[in-house]
């Protein structure tokens, strides 16, 4: 485990439906023009150049008065307030805000040509050098007049946030509240990690973080462990991008994550995280943040939902964005639908926006989802990266047939166990299968006094194992948490996550030599902490 490089002092810590609705309707979009905007690898010199653009319009955000809506805080609020995490909605809603924010950037840069660069962690996983430079890294000194430490912050952004707050639309109000956000000092208590029902503050559902503490990969110590490196491989990112729904209710055949009421709320049931929210996001937020080295926190900002307080927070992003554009090219390659249809095609569309502010400093006013289901709203395309192979003409590893239901496993003693036939594992481990057999594990929700937002999903691993690295023969990936259990937010009390399985062939030791094989599947603390080992509820496996 490698050791934090921070340098806090205890008083630090201690004072702190639209027109694309009905054009995406249709099984094939019509081609487009070429965008006027390309996003490019951070990498590449484009993105290279546009890292001196970022840095001159961050300076600007974070020297604009409190009051103004493009201040670089009070943007980050807007993820705080609005975001959707866990559902649907998840990327629309990203893409909207990455996208007025980049128009932001470009108008504070005097950039006219700037995109936002991003971050392909698959191909570079470790934060790009230019990150650090400047006040492209949160524990700059740019940040400290602000975020030095939490009465500090106060005083800053706390006296005009409370004025906006009482100043919301009844609309506006309306999702606060359904967010759980009833009064302002709710909100509030996510900042500070302030937990009413506890009467305590808990550190690591602290939202804010001290300019020091503000990001735990540093210069001397960018890479992605070893576990995140494996949530964002090449095998879990085809298959996240396998899918051929928009939206499943068997979530090893969504692309999305639940279906959901509204955007700020949970489903009745178990959220349901898909393979590229559950693993590559939750994993890359709490790793540059420092969950685990640093648990039971507090941690950096990316961890909780003030995490676009790091610059990173958008490169991440614009990643995700680009993998969703990119699944949405292969579907319409395999001409198949690249959203839901029907009455969820309207549901999905409809769900109005509140909160964003465009790249002239003025509040958007109402929008919906369906704004934002093209990359064409914000003119820009993406200059290729990890998975656009995908797009190529269809081969075994890329096809259009419906994965058969899962099969579903029971548990005891806290080990899952699902019985296979015996010829799909060994399909699945020569590699003959259209896409890998995919397990589906429902647990608990961290409690919000619990220090493990992490879990490794081991696979027919002996009943003495209980923590494994990243190479494994048993280990299938790390399923995370991303933002602290909100107390004041309704949330469902069970998760289930879709884990691709490893074709590695200790991991399926029990084949034996009868036609059907049983897989035993357990959920362990990432960080070996046994007294926080989760209850599995349920545990099935998917099989093409």
């Amino acid at each position: 485990m490698r050791k934090a490089r921070f340098h806090c002092t205890r008083r630090d810590f201690l004072t702190t439906a639209s027109v694309a609705a009905g054009v995406a309707a249709l099984p094939i979009a019509p081609a487009r023009a070429a965008a006027k905007y390309t996003r490019y690898n951070v990498t590449t010199p484009q993105g290279q150049k546009m890292l001196a653009s970022y840095a001159k319009g961050v300076e600007a955000m974070l020297k604009l008065p409190p009051d103004h809506p493009q201040n670089w805080f009070r943007n980050a609020f807007i993820h705080l307030m609005d975001c959707p995490h866990g559902n649907w909605w998840f990327y629309v809603w990203h893409r909207g805000y990455v996208g007025y924010f980049e128009r932001t950037i470009r108008a504070l840069s005097g950039d006219d040509s700037f995109a936002m660069p991003y971050w392909d962690w698959t191909q570079l996983p470790q934060i790009p050098g230019g990150m650090f430079d400047g006040v492209l890294t949160p524990t700059a000194k740019a940040f400290e007049p602000y975020t030095g430490n939490l009465a500090l912050f106060t005083s800053f952004i706390k006296p005009t946030l409370t004025s906006y707050w009482n100043n919301l639309s009844s609309a506006q109000h309306a999702q606060q509240d359904a967010r759980g956000y009833k009064v302002f000092d709710d909100l509030w208590n996510d900042v500070t990690g302030y937990s009413a029902s506890a009467q305590a503050g808990i550190s690591g559902n602290e939202a804010f973080a001290t300019t020091c503490a503000a990001r735990y990969l540093s210069r001397d110590n960018p890479k992605l462990d070893p576990k995140t490196t494996y949530d964002v491989s090449p095998f879990i990112i085809k298959s996240g991008l396998q899918p051929t729904d928009f939206y499943n209710p068997d979530n090893e055949q969504s692309f999305t994550s639940s279906k959901t009421p509204s955007h700020n709320t949970q489903p009745n049931g178990s959220t349901k995280f898909s393979v590229l929210e559950g693993f590559p996001h939750n994993k890359v937020h709490n790793c540059i943040g420092g969950v685990g080295p640093l648990d039971p926190g507090p941690y950096g900002s990316m961890t909780n939902f003030l995490s676009p307080v790091d610059p990173i927070f958008y490169l991440h992003h614009a990643n995700m964005d680009r993998l969703w554009d990119v699944w949405t090219r292969k579907q319409k390659r395999l001409n198949l639908p690249y959203l839901p249809t029907g009455q969820d095609l309207k549901t999905l569309a409809e769900e109005p926006f509140l909160f964003y502010v465009d790249g002239k400093g003025n509040y958007v006013g109402p929008s919906k989802a369906g704004d934002y289901f093209s990359t064409d709203v914000f003119d820009y395309d993406y200059a290729p990266g990890f998975g656009e192979e995908l797009i190529q003409p269809p081969t075994a590893a890329l096809t259009a047939r419906k994965a058969a239901p899962p099969v579903n496993g029971s548990v005891k003693a806290n080990v899952g166990s699902v019985v296979m036939p015996r010829a799909t594992i060994q399909s699945h481990l020569a590699d003959t299968l259209a896409r890998p057999l995919v397990a589906e594990v429902t647990l608990p929700r961290p409690s919000g006094t619990s220090t493990a937002r992490e879990f490794d999903v081991l696979i027919n691993a002996p009943a003495g194992v209980t923590q494994v690295a990243a190479d494994s023969p048993y280990y299938a990936g790390t399923i995370a948490f991303f933002g602290a259990m909100r107390p004041g937010m309704n949330m469902s009390a069970d998760a289930t996550f879709t884990v691709p399985l490893p074709k590695t062939l200790r991991a399926f030791t029990a084949l034996g030599a009868t036609n059907n094989a049983t897989l035993t599947i357990r959920v362990v603390p990432s960080q070996g902490q046994g007294e926080h080992a989760p209850v599995l509820k349920a545990v099935s496996v998917g099989a093409p």
